[in-house]
């Protein structure tokens, strides 16, 4: 029996044809839905179950803290890959949440779960999640081929979409049929698969990429290149340096910092809108984020195929961000807001694909364990601040109100990113070469075979 080829001319999706990235892929999905799954879930549980009275802060303080540790732990995070084994790593943050999540799964399933029980757990699971996600980002070169890092990048990226999906359709309906300790449960499950599918996974080391593509003659001569190249390297930047020398970068973290204090507060505003305007259950939680996942998905794997320059793209994408959250100020009918959320989601995958394989290209290798855990922080900042402020304003404004505070908010953002000066170009630059420019300034980058997505 012979082994079936693809027909000419076309490639198997990268998840398909290089299997250690798609095992690592899969565990990135369940940790990420994992992580969503809990946060869409305990968000409601504060609201319709745990703190109805005050339920906007509770559910925004827990938001809050579910964020912080990926604003406050990047300078550690940045030191943690630079130093340790990204297979290690990742198996650590997997298995860890895991542990966090099992023990309170016990915990609700034995007593009545405080409060403060699920804010504990949430940062446990924030804080691995830090480690997992700019990890994860960083080793995506040590799994595939050069040609294949964009490809990479829309699979890495689509995760969260995936999540969003799987972790907002499970989330609230597992509250309302198992309560949190059936939630916390289904997530200890899913991080402890994924640990044990990245167990089976073998991350190849610089010197190993370096053999993949010297001769067998010539590998003596390669190493001792790499030796000469080492010995003459540059010492290794700072945060501060790193964003210094970036100045296009920096501009464009600031912008989407700016957008995210408004769109990252749809997930304090869904709950309390549901509750509030629509008077739903936990099946119309899941409606409304699986809607706002499934157009993140879909943006995820057509970004890539968007025309124009990455800073003209995002910010036509915010928008009509800005135009489709303020549609359930005005219409309070289920369908539209659900259709509203979908383009929604597929502006903020097109944003990521387009974005992050931009940075992939400017950002030289030495610095992107450092880069990537920063640009977590940078862009995650505003989520703290924008959970406890539309949290607490929940309590006091309508839902409906709150709608329309996100839509305007996201307007300069989108001016801003439009008004940016185009990037540089030095030849001689390693940040500003020829690679880079093509990324920054081309229509799009190449579209990859079967994904063009992103976050």
């Amino acid at each position: 029996m012979t082994v079936p080829t693809a027909a000419p001319g076309r490639r198997l999706p990268l998840v398909l044809r290089n299997r250690a990235f798609g095992t690592v892929w899969v565990g990135q999905v369940l940790t990420q839905a994992a992580v969503r799954m809990f946060q869409v879930g305990t968000s409601w549980w504060l609201i319709g179950y745990a703190a109805s009275g005050s339920g906007g802060l509770a559910a925004g303080l827990f938001m809050c803290v579910s964020t912080l540790p990926a604003v406050i732990s990047a300078p550690l995070v940045a030191r943690a890959i630079t130093r340790c084994a990204h297979g290690s790593l990742l198996r650590a943050a997997a298995g860890g949440a895991g542990a966090a999540a099992a023990a309170l799964a016990v915990w609700a399933g034995t007593s009545d779960l405080p409060v403060a029980a699920a804010y504990a757990a949430a940062l446990a699971l924030a804080t691995c999640q830090a480690f997992f996600d700019p990890c994860l980002t960083t080793s995506v070169p040590e799994l595939v081929e050069d040609e294949d890092i964009e490809a990479a990048t829309g699979f890495e990226l689509s995760t969260q979409s995936l999540a969003g999906l799987g972790g907002a359709l499970l989330g609230a309906l597992i509250v309302d049929g198992g309560g949190i300790a059936g939630l916390a449960a289904g997530c200890a499950v899913a991080y402890c698969a994924a640990a044990a599918l990245i167990t089976t996974v073998r991350f190849r080391t610089a010197d190993a990429q370096a053999s993949d593509t010297a001769d067998a003659a010539d590998a003596a001569d390669a190493a001792a290149d790499a030796d000469t190249e080492r010995a003459e390297a540059p010492p290794r930047r700072t945060l501060r340096q790193i964003l210094g020398a970036l100045p296009y970068v920096r501009a464009i973290l600031l912008c989407f910092a700016a957008a995210n204090l408004f769109t990252t507060a749809v997930f304090v505003v869904m709950p309390l809108y549901t509750a509030s305007v629509l008077h739903g259950d936990g099946a119309t939680v899941s409606l409304l984020e699986a809607s706002l996942g499934a157009g993140t998905l879909l943006g995820s794997f057509t970004g890539a195929r968007v025309p124009g320059r990455p800073s003209v793209v995002g910010s036509a994408c915010l928008g009509a961000m800005a135009l489709a959250l303020a549609v359930p100020g005005l219409i309070a009918a289920l369908p539209v807001i659900a259709g509203a959320l979908l383009v929604t989601g597929w502006c903020v995958g097109v944003i990521g694909v387009r974005f992050v394989a931009l940075f992939q290209r400017l950002v030289p290798t030495a610095d992107k364990p450092a880069f990537f855990a920063v640009m977590q922080a940078v862009l995650g900042a505003t989520f703290p601040v924008a959970s406890l402020l539309f949290g607490l304003l929940g309590d006091h404004l309508s839902a409906r109100t709150l709608c329309l505070i996100q839509a305007a908010g996201l307007v300069p953002a989108a001016l801003a990113l439009l008004l940016l000066p185009g990037h540089s170009r030095t030849a001689d630059d390693p940040v500003t070469g020829p690679v880079a420019d093509r990324g920054a300034d081309s229509a799009a980058p190449s579209p990859a075979p079967a994904a063009g997505g992103a976050r």
